[in-house]
């Protein structure tokens, strides 16, 4: 039977038993329905898990018992950083979901010429807090008990100016070589356009900031489709998929 993941950033140093934050007991007791002695697991986003068992349950607050330390150990060698194209609504949900699935460890929402989704009046914010959500439920839903890193929306030209990642990648249709050219990393940044994808000049502009242009082959991919796509075959030359 699988066991519940929850999310549980106030988890730090407590043993013994502990009452579950509201956000927490909303999810398991209103939303997933647990039962007292249901078996859960708790991980804070920085590591730390425990095994866990429901105590006291009503319908405002709930208690477990932190049963056991857990040592996950399933990040990846490799560290990616994943400079995303903002897209619409399940494009970008999408694309986020997969990346932590496949082991994302920063991700950086980048503002191009091309984006064709307003983020004025507050607007960006409430994105951040639904990709948030995206990102932590992919990592409960994963195994992973890390939280990867979620930058705020960036215009790209900020975005490309501070990524200091040795390893430094654009995708480009018109580029002369591939991802299995390039030699091990242990590290690596991909810019990925949004729908329509990266103008000329803005792929020469990431060009001349010491990124590299690569391509994914003879067919166009949607930009949600070359996020898994490149993301999938560097963990598979460089990571631990494979």
């Amino acid at each position: 039977m699988r066991i519940t993941r929850l999310y549980c950033p106030e988890l730090g140093d407590n043993t013994g038993t502990m009452t579950l934050p509201d956000k927490v007991h909303r999810h398991a007791v209103q939303v997933l329905r647990l039962k007292s002695g249901a078996e859960l697991h708790l991980f804070d986003g920085r590591g730390l898990e425990y095994s866990a068992v429901l105590d006291d349950v009503t319908r405002r607050s709930a208690t477990v018992k932190l049963v056991k330390l857990l040592n996950v150990d399933n990040e990846s060698p490799l560290s990616i950083t994943l400079l995303q194209g903002v897209s619409r609504g399940e494009r970008m949900d999408y694309a986020l979901q997969k990346a932590v699935e496949l082991g994302v460890n920063h991700i950086i929402p980048v503002i191009t010429k091309r984006c064709n989704v307003s983020l004025a009046g507050g607007r960006a914010e409430k994105r951040l807090a639904h990709w948030q959500g995206i990102i932590t439920s992919a990592c409960e839903q994963s195994g992973r008990s890390i939280l990867p890193i979620l930058s705020n929306v960036t215009q790209l030209e900020e975005a490309i100016n501070n990524c200091k990642v040795k390893c430094r990648l654009v995708l480009d249709p018109l580029a002369d070589s591939g991802l299995t050219a390039l030699t091990k990393q242990n590290e690596v940044a991909l810019l990925i356009g949004p729908e329509g994808g990266l103008a000329e000049q803005e792929v020469q502009q990431a060009v001349n900031m010491d990124f590299q242009a690569v391509t994914m082959g003879p067919r166009i991919l949607r930009t949600e489709t070359a996020a898994v796509a490149a993301m999938t075959v560097v963990q598979a030359l460089w990571g631990d998929i494979g």
